[in-house]
């Protein structure tokens, strides 16, 4: 778990330049790994500027980016190749 989250980091870093990041860690159905036994790691990067984590108003979320442009913005870098697409 930690080499894929040494290798998000530096995908991220080498994509979009953020100037830090958050990591989170859901282990277990009650932590909102979605079912117990399960472990999961968020890696979130940030910006010196960014909105922080921006609450759901009126229904409407902030997304700088869409996330299939995400996707096709680290899909090479992670050397994935096309899916579902």
């Amino acid at each position: 778990l930690m080499t894929l989250t040494q290798r998000a980091l530096r995908v991220l870093r080498g994509a979009y330049r953020p100037d830090g990041f958050n990591l989170g860690v859901n282990e277990g159905e009650i932590a909102g790994a979605g079912f117990a036994g399960h472990v999961h790691l968020h890696v979130v990067p940030r910006w010196a500027a960014d909105s922080n984590f921006m609450v759901v108003t009126g229904d409407t979320r902030v997304l700088p980016q869409s996330l299939d442009d995400s996707y096709a913005t680290l899909r090479e870098r992670f050397g994935v190749t096309a899916v579902g697409h």
